[in-house]
């Protein structure tokens, strides 16, 4: 072996190792970089799926407006229709918030719109804005008694007196889905002022 091999042999035995572990190194911090961005990503579409927003700002609108908690509001649009602005149930309530052709002529009424279509309901603004007024106005009715409201959001006024008006408690509920209903409400309420503090004006993610 020639005296330059020689050489070139002893200064890549000096600097050859350091040179690949600098690679491997370089390599590594690119896949961690690459895992990271990859689960943030998966996390954050699991969890637009299992737990959607939309229409925040107006979420937040009429909480201020109307003084219902906006996480409340965002999650009895997930609790009716998953966001989906076009949701129809069998009892022909429309629209995100659920609500029902008749209640929504009687709040245009009281609320000094000039007109309403039905069609008005697959409007997210006017539809979060109906549902929202229904909510504050059944929160009013028991007194600040949310479980309350939210039964009869669902079930209507009249098992809601029997169940204990203002007093009502969830196990006094003895409709399963109302009961089933009111719960998981509740509990979607207590996700999304968690997972969404910023979003829906708390000030905080």
């Amino acid at each position: 072996m020639s005296t330059r091999a020689r050489r070139r042999q002893r200064r890549w035995f000096e600097t050859g190792p350091i040179k690949v572990l600098g690679v491997l190194v370089a390599l590594g911090v690119v896949a961690m970089v690459l895992v990271v961005a990859f689960n943030g990503t998966v996390h954050k579409a699991l969890n637009e799926l299992t737990l959607p927003l939309e229409h925040e700002d107006i979420i937040r609108q009429q909480s201020k407006e109307k003084g219902v908690d906006a996480a409340l509001i965002a999650a009895v649009i997930d609790t009716e229709s998953k966001f989906v602005a076009s949701a129809e149930s069998g009892a022909g309530a429309r629209g995100l918030m659920q609500v029902t052709p008749e209640a929504a002529k009687d709040i245009a009424r009281h609320s000094g719109a000039t007109s309403f279509h039905t069609s008005d309901l697959s409007n997210p603004e006017i539809n979060i804005k109906y549902g929202t007024y229904l909510l504050a106005e059944r929160i009013q009715s028991y007194e600040g008694n949310v479980a309350a409201a939210l039964a009869s959001y669902n079930a209507g006024p009249g098992p809601v007196e029997k169940w204990g008006g203002d007093q009502l408690k969830v196990d006094n509920i003895t409709y399963p889905e109302t009961r089933a209903y009111v719960e998981l409400v509740l509990e979607r309420q207590k996700e999304y002022r968690a997972k969404y503090g910023s979003e829906l004006g708390y000030g905080g993610g």
